[in-house]
């Protein structure tokens, strides 16, 4: 069992990275976390991967303090791999379609939204440990019992929007950008994806690790 829950929980973070490429790709806006990424990476000009290492080993703090039963190893595989597997897996995806076009995009952002949705739930149901923005989310619902997980989630996503567009604009960047990070992909999955992964959750990955 404990190795099944490793294998889902290595396999869960790493089809997460890829998909913020597939996002990426497409321009109609990241999930929410990575348009809170984009907002800082937009403002502190440094590899994206190490940003994203260093973002997220302050959230772990958060945890640490609140429920560190939420920590594993799937946490540490997201915090060190997760940014860099997102470059790779972009930079890829530009080798094969160097200028996209708008068919494309939709299917990249639909093929998108699905396949990060159902990362996150192969390694959230392995409880072997969540990503550090997972975490907050879980922790007001288990924790502090603030609401149901789902509805708590979108809350966070839309923070995370909000707080993505603003650090963007204060550092220089162009209102019309803003649509290739904060898209109509993000107000999807802002508002769809704690649903989505409880659906996940529920159909696929609990039924295979029980099986």
């Amino acid at each position: 069992m404990l190795k099944k829950r490793i294998v889902m929980s290595v396999l869960g973070v790493l089809i997460c990275g890829f998909s913020v490429g597939i996002f990426k790709l497409a321009a109609f806006g990241v999930d929410p976390f990575q348009a809170f990424m984009s907002g800082i990476d937009h403002m502190i000009p440094i590899n994206f991967g190490t940003l994203y290492v260093i973002v997220n080993a302050i959230l772990l703090t958060f945890s640490l303090v609140f429920n560190r039963k939420k920590i594993g190893i799937a946490t540490f595989i997201n915090l060190f791999l997760l940014g860099y597997v997102t470059q790779f897996s972009y930079e890829t995806l530009q080798r094969f379609f160097p200028d996209p076009s708008i068919p494309v995009r939709a299917a990249a952002l639909i093929i998108g939204i699905v396949v990060i949705c159902f990362g996150s739930a192969f390694y959230m149901t392995a409880d072997l440990g969540v990503s550090t923005y997972d975490a907050v989310a879980i922790i007001m619902a288990d924790t502090w019992h603030m609401g149901k997980f789902k509805y708590l989630r979108i809350i966070t996503d839309v923070v995370c929007v909000v707080l993505g567009v603003v650090l963007f604009i204060m550092s220089g960047g162009m209102a019309k950008d803003i649509p290739t990070f904060a898209g109509i992909g993000t107000i999807i999955t802002a508002f769809f994806m704690g649903p989505l992964i409880e659906f996940f959750n529920e159909h696929v990955a609990r039924p295979i690790l029980k099986k």
